[in-house]
């Protein structure tokens, strides 16, 4: 049987979180190359390696097909591809990581509370202001995937490189599409989600790859995994 590659955050609280979550169910995850180490181990299962990836690179590799199962955030699959969602199985959410991505406008917004006011306004935009209307954001599939379900196509997306929720004050952009767990950041920076702007929630997630290969044996091995881990099989 082939083995099977599970990919784990590389780094800060959700390596700790996610490594915590395996050992509550009796699966230890080991680093014996040290933090600086790509290749971990999970005690008494031979056939599972481990990679310690970044976040992001995990979603992708779980849709490209190259790694088994990972944990990632239900965000970053679906910010990758637009397939992403459908290249992939969600086994189980892990009850960490959460946080939604959102639709901020300014707080000087008073007529603006929800999405179809938006809409109103990046229509007129133009006329008005002689331009598009500017989204700052790091989230650009699920952005244009929103606002294409929601009729919206006179927008420009101003790529995030940095602070998102700082664009509008520094005239960057006019609304930001950012990622949010208690919408303190974004109230600071004199920002306020539209009463439906609530894009995506997502947590961490185990999440399983249907775009790799599943021979028999190598499918039975990884139910087995994820029913003792309380997971949905394959």
């Amino acid at each position: 049987m082939r083995g099977i590659t599970l990919a784990v955050p590389s780094k800060g609280r959700l390596e700790e979180l996610t490594r915590a979550w395996f050992a509550e169910r009796g699966l230890t995850i080991s680093r014996p190359g040290g933090a600086r180490s790509y290749l971990g181990v999970m005690e008494g299962e031979a056939d599972v390696t481990v990679r310690f990836f970044p976040a992001s690179e995990i979603a992708r590799e779980l849709i490209r097909g190259n790694i088994d199962i990972g944990v990632t955030g239900r965000d970053l699959i679906h910010e990758t591809s637009e397939t992403g969602p459908d290249a992939v199985h969600f086994a189980r959410s892990l009850d960490f990581g959460h946080a939604d991505v959102v639709i901020a406008v300014p707080d000087a917004w008073i007529d603006v509370t929800h999405l179809h006011d938006l809409a109103d306004v990046a229509s007129d935009f133009r006329s008005r202001h002689k331009r598009w209307l500017r989204i700052a954001t790091k989230y650009i599939t699920i952005t244009r995937q929103h606002f294409a379900k929601a009729g919206i196509a006179e927008y420009r997306i101003v790529e995030s490189l940095g602070a998102t929720e700082a664009a509008p004050a520094s005239g960057v952009a006019d609304i930001v599409v950012d990622i949010t767990s208690t919408g303190s950041t974004l109230a600071a920076n004199g920002l306020r989600v539209l009463d439906d702007g609530v894009m995506l929630k997502s947590e961490a997630n185990l999440i399983v790859s249907r775009t790799t290969e599943w021979p028999a044996d190598k499918k039975a091995y990884l139910n087995d995994l994820l029913k003792r881990l309380g997971a949905g099989v394959l």
